[in-house]
Parts: C-alpha cells; structure tokens; sequence
C-alpha cells in the first residue's frame, strides 16, 4: 500500500495528526476499547498469531485510559521472536497500542533514575534561564548521544531563539541565531502543547501505511497525534535532509499552557532513542518547564515589587500635594516605573513633558490617535506601523499610555527610542518560490544577518501590569479630587449668591444717599450762594463730584450683580449688523466721533446672548475710545476670530497701551494702569466683560505695549460645543 506524496499550498493545511501511516522503527495495533478485538494495524505488524495472546493479559491495564491523556507504558512482551516494549493510549477509535524494540529492564543506572538522582538538583541550583538552558542542553546530549542539542526559546512572533547549545565538532554551530516562526506551522505548535516528545530516527525513512482489518473503518483518518511512531510531514522530512540532519528529537518547554521554547536535538546520522531514554527526556523537559515558570515567576515578583514602590511613591507625591496631573512630570520615577526614556501628561489642550518626547504637534496628533482606541491602554514597541507619521520621530518608536477619562483628553504616555538590532538567522528566513507549484522548505541554514529598525524595546508584563496599577491610581485621585471639587464649587456658588446679593443690595441702598448729598449741595449753592465764600463754594464743587463718582459707582455695581444673575438665551448673532449699530452709536459721542473705524473683514455669527454680546462689545469699544481719545488721529479696528477655541471678535486701537505684564489685573473689578485724573470710568467695564465671556464658556485675551495701543479679544464656543 503506497501513500501518495502530499502536495499543499501552504504548512497550514497540512494534516498532520492524520498521516495515514507511521514510522518503521515500530509497529501499531488499534483495539476496540470494549471487547479488545483489533480493528487495524500498520502494515509491518507480525501475524495475529504472534500477538493477540497478549490483549486478554492486559486488558484491565487497557481499559483504565481515558481519551485526551498521553501513552502509557505498559510493558514489555515476546513477539516474533524479539523483546518489544509497548505502549497505549486511547482515542475516540479505540485504543492505539505501539511497540518497539525493548530496552534494558529498569534499574538504579537506568535514565530516569540518574535524572532524578543527579540532574534534578542541578537544575534546583541554576539561578538564571541561560544557565538552566545550558544545563538542559548538556544533560539531553549525553541521554541520547545527539550530535547537537539546542534549547532555544519563542518570543512574541513565535521567532525561536538559541539560549544554548551542546555539540560534537563535527555538528555546525547555531549557538546565538534565530530560527523563523515559519518553520513550525501553527498546528505543528498545537500537537507540541500536548504530545511533548516527537523522535525521528531516520530522515530517510519510507512511511508504513495503516490498514483497517474490520470493515468500515478508514484507517488513514485515525488521529496519530499521541502515538510515538506517527509519520511527520514529507516537507519536515525534506527540511531536515536540507539541514543535513538525518536524525531529530523534540521535546516541549511548556509554561502556563504557552509553548515557550523548545528542546531540539540533530545528528548527521541516523540514531534510534529508546523508550526509556525518551521518557527521562520527557520528564527533563517538564521539570526545565517548572524551573523556567519558577524563575520567571521570581524574577516577574521582583520587578512587581520594585514598580509598585516608584507607583507608591508617585501616587504619594501627588496626594501630598495639590493632586494636580500635572506633577506627575516633575517626579522621575514616572520614566523608572515604564523603563521609558520620555513621557507626557496631557490633559485636554494642555500638555507637560517629562525627559526625550516627540514635539508637541505629535504628542497632540498620539492624544487624538489613543483617543480613537477607545481603550484604557495602548502598548506597542512598533508605533511607527501605527502611526506612521511619526516614523522619523526616533524619540518615539514605542509607546505605553493609559487614559484617566472616557469624555476627556487626560492621558499619561511614555515613549521608548528605537532600538535598532542585529538577528543572525540560521539561514534566511523567507521561504523561496517553488517552481514545481510544490511547497518547498527552505534550502539554507547557513547564518544570515538582518538588521531590525522602527522598533523599541518590547514593554515587559510587569512594566504594563505596573503602569495599569498607577492608572487605578490616578483614576481615584482624580475622582475624589473631583468631588472635592464639586463641593468646592457648590460652596463657591453659595458664596457668589450672597455676595451677588449683597452687591445689589449695598448698591441699590447707595443710590439714595449719594443723590441725597448731590441734591442738597445744589440746595445750599442755589440758597446761600452769597452768604458762602469762594472756598466754601469750591469744597462744596468738591463735594457734588465725589458724590457724582459714588453715583457713578454704584450704577457699575448694579449692573455688574445685575448681569451675574441673567439668564442666558443663546442665538446666533449677526454680529456684522451689531458692529455697525454700536459704531453708530458710538460716533454719537463726544470722544468717539473723531475716531476712524476700521472693519476689513466681514464678521462672523457668534453663539451667544444677544443681549449680553451687545454689552460685551460696547464696554470694549468704550475702552478702545477711552484711551485713544487724545491721540491726533484715534483708529479703531474690528477683526473676526476663528479658532479651536469658538468665533469671536478683537478690537485694536493706537491709543495709550498699556505693559504686558499687568495684563491680568486688567479683567479685574476696579483694577486700573492708568491715573483717574488722567482717564475717567470705573474700572467695572472689563471685569463685565470677562464675566459675560466665561459665563458663556470662553476666553478673553489682551495684548499691548506702552503707547502702542491695544488688543482686545474674546471668542466663545460654537454652538453645540458648550462644555
């Protein structure tokens, strides 16, 4: 019976747990699990004469298998005129009995016995991986007598690396080299997670079929995936003989359920490992996997450890403080704690950095980019195939940010530089074309270098867990200084209340008096002018004016209180219209008529209170008027402005200015930078300004030097854009 040669579009499709047909150093049974009768047998099996005695002997042992656990030996047994230890495991088929030649009865000298005597120890002792690498490596050389044993581990792509290696002379060296995730297909990985061990004593072997020997059975779709003799792939066959390796043994690294790495064993001759001996090998891989999961697990504690103290000490500097984010960039255990060499806290349109970070246009662009994530936290060593505007950022190849909000920018980002390096491959790691339409594998192993660029160094598990850990963090202080917050606020509102109240209160009471003392003044000058001296009736000047002011005064608090307290009825205003009515009305008085308006540009709509905007406006012309007035040619511009921030307007003049640096005493209430005496008002204006401005959620700005005039500007939200 001739198996046909395979022919598959790629590894992936290969069905390797089915081959149909084992190896030629053994033979298989398959018995019903019930009644023991044989249902099929590979083509080499002796005569049924030779071996069906030996079923009923064993049958309890047979009976007591379960589907899904590995083989089990079972003994050894006179067949055909030789000793042949066997094997068994079940299947949904039935049970699959395998037989091999019989090694030595066990003993104290036997494998598994020095394993656990002298090796086990050894491995008890080794304080690092590499050292427990090469401590495997030697041990499985000197059980089997494999020319070159190799340990190598998988990282994130599945890409193998060599962590250590014991060889003959006459064995070439791959110590230090890379082998490509392709040379293991996926379900070639899935059989190595639960069969541990697989031996191929001859690359050269011709495959034995498998035949039914009860009628309605197909023996090619039994699942070999346990058994020991299972037939590999023609193309691991063809990989092998291009290696030059005409004898392989693997045996599994299996942590927590993941395939970290493997133990892989190559001679150039062909070379049979008995039962026994494999089954040392089998455990020493299980006990390298334990010592593996233990020092990673120690080492992982230890990194844990040392980050959560740098969180403890972050989170404690800002519960010490104000709990500003912004603090975080002021504590250098923020980049120790990510192992980053830059980071930036962002919050909304603010942005504070700490150490080597991209500019402040590309942080922005990274904010609205982990904001499309939608994600608490993004990491990747490879930023530059996300982002690929970035890639000639070399400060920033890898990136590890959480967000503290899902309404608004508050990030914390770290970035890593570009780690550029060199991987020597065993032989080129791009499989060729095949010109026959036949997969192929790769022909060469001779070491091929490549140099690997646009990536940092990959964030470690315990540098992740760590920094979600400071995000908890965060996220409570952020919330409980929120509250805080919002207490303070209710507080602060109460308090504005009363003292709104108390304003409007206070100023109404004061209008009376105030013309009180105007009215009799004009009384005692209009009466007893000519019983009063001319200094008598200068004080009493004096007096009607202070008077005036006070009442002056006191009509600016009214309507200072009186505009805290309006309702706001937002529309879109036609500011184009308004502008030219308040200039109009502005040219009506004495100090704004010679004054040159300028409005180059057409005016925008503005979301606002009409009302309220038309204020606005107007106290920002009076103090354009106010203080260009005593120039020789007084101008006043009227700008639109457009931005990020909402529409508004800005209104220059070329009057007397003022110095930048007093700008914010400006929005003040009764602040002034210029004597009374000089320029009359009340010092309320801009503070209306101000509030109406905010109370519509924008901003105002001024800007001016000394006797080079003024700018004045406001903007306010969109509509739809209020927060």
């Amino acid at each position: 019976m001739n198996l046909p040669s395979p022919d598959f579009a790629d590894c992936a499709s290969e069905p390797i747990r089915v081959p149909g047909a084992i190896q030629p150093h053994g033979w298989l049974l398959l018995v019903d699990a019930g009644s023991g009768l044989p249902l099929a047998c590979s083509d080499n099996a002796p005569p049924p004469s030779e071996w069906q005695d030996l079923l009923p002997r064993h049958a309890a042992s047979l009976r007591e298998l379960r589907v899904g656990e590995g083989p089990c030996f079972i003994g050894t047994a006179a067949i055909a005129g030789g000793d042949w230890d066997f094997s068994a495991h079940a299947i949904a088929a039935g049970i699959i009995i395998e037989f091999e030649p019989a090694t030595a009865q066990p003993s104290l000298s036997a494998p598994i016995y020095m394993l656990a005597r002298n090796v086990l120890p050894r491995l008890q002792e080794a304080r690092s991986i590499d050292e427990l690498a090469a401590l495997a490596a030697a041990e499985i050389k000197a059980l089997t007598g494999f020319g070159r044993c190799l340990v190598y581990r998988f990282n994130d792509e599945d890409h193998g690396e060599v962590l250590a290696e014991a060889r003959d002379a006459d064995h070439e060296s791959y110590a230090g080299h890379w082998f490509p995730a392709s040379d293991i297909p996926a379900q070639a990985r899935q059989l190595y997670l639960v069969n541990h061990i697989r031996l191929i004593p001859d690359a050269h072997y011709t495959p034995v079929p498998l035949r039914a020997l009860s009628g309605g059975l197909d023996a090619r779709t039994l699942d070999l995936g346990f058994a020991a003799l299972r037939s590999v792939s023609p193309v691991h066959l063809e990989f092998m003989r291009n290696m030059g390796t005409l004898a392989s043994m693997s045996v599994s690294i299996v942590v927590h359920g993941r395939l970290w790495g493997m133990i892989s064993c190559h001679d150039n001759h062909a070379r049979q490992v008995r039962l026994q001996t494999r089954i040392a090998c089998e455990h020493l891989g299980r006990l390298l996997s334990l010592q593996v999961a233990a020092q990673e697990e120690s080492a992982d504690a230890h990194a844990r450890l040392e980050l959560r103290q740098l969180t403890l000490r972050i989170v404690a500097a800002l519960q010490d403080s104000d709990s500003s984010l912004q603090r975080l960039v002021s504590e250098e255990a923020l980049l120790r704690l990510a192992r980053a060499r830059g980071a930036a806290v962002v919050l909304d349109d603010q942005c504070w950095t700490l150490g080597e970070v991209p500019e402040p246009g590309q942080i922005r662009a990274l904010a609205d980019w982990m904001a499309a994530q939608e994600v608490d936290m993004v990491h990747t060593d490879r930023l530059w195939e996300q982002v690929p505007e970035l890639a000639s950022c070399a400060t920033a190849a890898g990136l590890l940010a959480i967000s503290l909000s899902q309404v608004h920018r508050h990030l914390v980002i770290w970035f890593r530089p570009e780690f550029v390096r060199t991987i020597r491959w065993a032989g080129e790691p791009r499989k060729p074309d095949a010109a026959d339409g036949r997969l192929h594998p790769r022909r060469s192993f001779a070491s091929w270098q490549e140099q690997v660029r646009g990536r940092s160094l990959p964030w470690g598990q315990a540098e992740v867990a760590t920094v979600h850990e400071l995000r908890q963090a965060l996220v409570e202080i952020v919330l409980r200084r929120a509250e805080e917050m919002a207490q303070l606020s209710e507080e602060l509102a109460r308090t504005n209340k009363e003292l709104e109240a108390f304003s409007y209160t206070v100023s109404h009471d004061l209008r009376a008096p105030s013309r009180h003392i105007a009215g009799y003044v004009d009384l005692v000058l209009e009466d007893d002018a000519p019983q009063l001296s001319e200094r008598s009736r200068r004080y009493l000047g004096h007096v009607k004016e202070a008077a005036a002011v006070a009442g002056r005064l006191v009509d600016a608090l009214l309507e200072f209180s009186r505009l805290g307290r309006l309702a706001l009825s937002k529309e879109s205003v036609d500011t184009q219209l308004m502008i030219e009515e308040l200039v109009t009305e502005m040219r009506l008085l004495p100090e704004g008529s010679r004054v040159q308006w300028e409005c180059p540009t057409p005016m925008v709509p503005i979301w606002a209170d009409a009302f309220l905007l038309q204020a606005v406006v107007r106290n920002l012309f009076s103090n354009a008027i106010k203080y260009s007035h005593k120039r020789e040619s007084p101008r006043i511009s009227i700008e639109p402005v457009s931005n990020a921030q909402g529409t508004g307007l800005q209104i220059s003049d070329n009057g007397v200015g003022f110095e930048q640096q007093y700008v914010d005493k400006l929005f003040n209430v009764f602040q002034r930078l210029h004597q009374a005496e000089d320029f009359d008002g009340t010092g309320i204006g801009l503070a209306n300004v101000r509030r109406i401005v905010e109370r519509h959620g924008g901003t105002v700005w001024a800007r001016g030097a000394k006797d080079e005039g003024a700018v004045f500007g406001f903007t306010m939200p969109r509509r739809g854009e209020e927060s």
